[in-house]
């Protein structure tokens, strides 16, 4: 049964559904009110993915929303979170019921594919057929790190992720979009951390065959920055693999793009290759970390320390060399280098006096993050100096997340009173 908006329960819900209180809203169904209450004759569900409220639309979804709907305007709630380009809240609506019926995935697929091929801005000028300026303002999603770009018109808005519903969509349903087609979806939107680009990495990167190894490999043949890009985040994933199965075919194979990673001259190509690399342990793969020691761009330098890491029977076997490689880069410049070998620094199990010493200069760091992961890695080491050490770390942001890393000299000191028999 639809209620539209009138009772005292009614009106609550969708007053907590419109100022996006998603607490509230899941009270209000707990209580027992409808999560297909209508408002001005549409279900709130579509007032939640007009507004792009995940966590609302999740929640109605929970209580038993109706994503398929029909709407007097024919649509349904799943296909207006296509419409409005939301990539993650079409997920949640065509996965909130397993399987979704064959019609309503094809019309799903077909709407998408639709905008894809058009492009957000000019769908958004189609839908509302006005041609005055558009306001556009880039979103950020903030727990997953993805950004697009977002498009009003007309009191109508939309997002540019048009091609990662599709994307996304496709590769659950199985549909194996060709190889060519993925990189133009990506390359429609040439940054790294738009949704369309990672999602297209993604995808290929769980696709752990030799045909797309080799297709992504030759990639890093091509003349423009921007495709080499793409191929190097890939490969990182193919490299990777697939943990939930425990398949990582390509896991020994970073050792074949030692040459790209050697020729190539854009920085972020290079880190994403050296990213990429680091996985394999080919003596190879320590040369080329070292060729780059003294890179102008710090983000080529923070991966040189990972280069170096070289194990045996669990245990690190490290050059002379190399050991000296990372203390210089533990007084670079750059944070983000220094604290890329701080962390290196800690894991490594030699006895080198050295390698002490260096931690307990990085807890003196101007930055605190530094001056943290030094501490834990004196704790790490056993080293008890990491007790006095602590007390450099200062005051905490309240407002961060707590970093396990802090209860590691805890730890320390009851490694050393359980080893004293007290």
């Amino acid at each position: 049964m639809f209620h539209e908006g009138g009772g005292a329960g009614v009106r609550e819900l969708v007053a907590a559904v419109r100022r996006g209180d998603a607490d509230e809203v899941t009270a209000l169904l707990e209580s027992g009110a409808d999560p297909d209450t209508l408002a001005d004759g549409l279900p709130v569900l579509c007032l939640a993915v007009e507004a792009y409220d995940e966590p609302v639309a999740e929640a109605l979804l929970r209580a038993g929303a109706d994503p398929l709907r029909r709407l007097p305007d024919g649509s349904t709630p799943l296909l207006r979170a296509v419409d409005g380009g939301s990539h993650l809240l079409t997920y949640a609506l065509a996965t909130s019921r397993t399987p979704l019926p064959a019609p309503a995935r094809a019309e799903l697929l077909a709407r998408a594919g639709h905008w894809a091929e058009a492009g957000a801005e000019a769908g958004l000028r189609r839908v509302t057929g006005l041609t005055g300026p558009i306001e556009r303002i880039r979103v950020r999603h903030d727990e997953i790190g993805w950004w697009c770009e977002q498009f009003t018109l007309g009191g109508t808005t939309v997002r540019d992720e048009h091609r990662a519903v599709l994307t996304s969509m496709e590769e659950r349903y199985g549909i194996r979009t060709p190889f060519d087609e993925l990189v133009a979806r990506a390359l429609a939107h040439p940054d790294r951390d738009h949704v369309v680009w990672s999602d297209v990495v993604f995808t290929l990167g769980r696709r752990l065959d030799e045909e797309t190894w080799q297709w992504t490999r030759d990639l890093l043949n091509h003349p423009d920055r921007l495709h080499r890009l793409l191929a190097a985040e890939t490969l990182l994933f193919l490299i990777l693999g697939d943990p939930v199965k425990g398949s990582d075919p390509f896991w020994e194979r970073g050792r074949e793009l030692v040459p790209w990673a050697e020729q190539e001259e854009d920085p972020e190509v290079l880190a994403a290759l050296l990213n990429a690399i680091t996985h394999d342990s080919a003596p190879e793969i320590e040369a080329v970390g070292l060729l780059h020691l003294t890179h102008p761009d710090p983000r080529v330098r923070s991966l040189v320390p990972d280069t170096l890491e070289r194990s045996e029977d669990g245990r690190f076997q490290v050059r002379p060399e190399s050991l000296t490689t990372v203390l210089t880069l533990a007084g670079d410049e750059d944070p983000g280098v220094r604290e890329a070998a701080c962390r290196w620094l800690g894991h490594y199990r030699g006895i080198e006096p050295e390698i002490g010493d260096a931690l307990v200069a990085l807890t003196h760091d101007e930055r605190q993050q530094i001056r943290i992961c030094a501490v834990s890695g004196l704790a790490y080491r056993d080293d008890p100096r990491c007790v006095e050490a602590e007390h450099r770390i200062g005051p905490l942001d309240p407002e961060l997340p707590f970093d396990e890393r802090l209860m590691d000299v805890s730890r320390y000191q009851r490694r050393r009173e359980a080893a004293d028999g007290g």
